[in-house]
This record gives structure tokens, C-alpha cells and sequence, in this order.
């Protein structure tokens, strides 16, 4: 199984377009979104090409592709036009005997873990920062943000196929990479 995650799109019409071709190119099976999908947020600027609702027509169409969890930016009237579920604070995706934890970061992150086994995986975004590691026999991942990125980082997203995770840019640069 391939997975894609996305995360902090904060309404950029701009980026949630490039992280669809980018999803096609992969050839992933789902795109994973980790929160703050449409609303900017008041401490973030306005990201290139904001477009709410250009964004929501966008991700609608790909609504059998997508898993998706809440953000701290997401709302209930974000759920009322997104055709896909995406008001959980978290969910669990299982790639054989592995547990993946995908969460937004708000709440769950390397400070505030969740009950997980050893090799187990947190990944969540939140932070806008690329993150690859393992921690005490847990691996946390975070593909940093597609539209609002932080620390000099570039536009990223998370790739996870074959026991690896990688963090790409749209150049297809590996920022950050794990095996496990």
C-alpha cells in the first residue's frame, strides 16, 4: 500500500492542486490529509492563491481517495461542504501488522503520544516541519506543510510505501527519509 500525506493546505488553491498532481505522479492509493485543509488561520498569512472553496471543489472530487482528520483551523462548517469525513481527531490505518496513528499534532504529537507499540507510528503535521525519526522504539513522521511551510524548509509532502517514509518537495527531493 502507498499512502500520501498532506498536510496544512490552509485553503491554497495553489498547493491543493499541485499535491493532486503530485498524488496522480506517486500513484498513491489514498491521500491522507492531516488537518487545516481550508481556513488560513489567524496566525498564518493568507497562502498563495487562497480559495476556500476552490479547495473543497478540488478534494471533492478525489472524496473515495481521501482520508482525512481535523486540524486545529478545521470547523464543523468545513464538514457541511467536504464530501468526505474529516472531523476525527485522529484515526488508525493498518499497512500489514503496523499501526500508522494519523493525527493533525494539536493534541497528539512527540510531547503528548499516544498509547502505541513498538513500531508503531505517530505521524502527524501541525508544526509546518519535515520530521523522521525513532523515538524509544516509535517512529514519528511529519511531511511538514504543502502550502505554508516553516524553518527554510520547502513545500513538502509524505510518501509512505514499502516500510519507508520520505518527505519530497515538488521537485521530487527527498528532504527527510526513514527506513523502518
Amino acid at each position: 500500500m502507498k499512502l500520501m500525506f498532506v498536510s496544512d493546505i490552509h485553503g491554497s488553491n495553489y498547493y491543493a492542486d499541485k499535491a493532486i498532481e503530485k498524488f496522480k505522479e506517486e500513484k498513491a492509493d489514498y491521500m491522507v490529509l492531516l488537518g487545516d485543509l481550508l481556513y488560513h488561520g489567524p496566525r498564518n498569512p493568507l497562502p498563495k492563491d487562497y480559495a476556500p472553496s476552490k479547495v473543497l471543489l478540488l478534494l471533492n472530487q478525489y472524496k473515495d481517495k481521501i482520508v482525512a482528520v481535523r486540524g486545529n483551523c478545521d470547523s464543523e462548517v468545513d464538514q457541511m461542504v467536504l464530501e468526505f469525513p474529516m472531523m476525527s481527531d485522529y484515526t488508525i490505518i493498518f499497512d500489514g501488522t503496523r499501526r500508522i496513528f494519523a493525527t493533525h499534532g494539536h493534541g497528539f504529537n512527540e510531547g503528548n503520544m499516544p498509547p502505541l507499540q513498538d513500531g508503531d507510528m505517530l505521524i502527524h503535521g501541525h508544526t509546518h516541519i519535515p520530521v523522521a525519526k525513532e523515538v524509544s522504539g516509535k517512529y514519528i513522521m511529519n511531511p511538514g506543510s504543502i502550502s505554508l511551510p516553516k524553518e527554510d524548509y520547502p513545500n513538502s509532502y509524505g510518501i509512505w510505501e514499502n516500510n519507508r517514509f520520505m518527505v519530497k518537495d515538488f521537485d521530487g527531493h527527498v528532504i527527510k527519509s526513514l527506513d523502518i
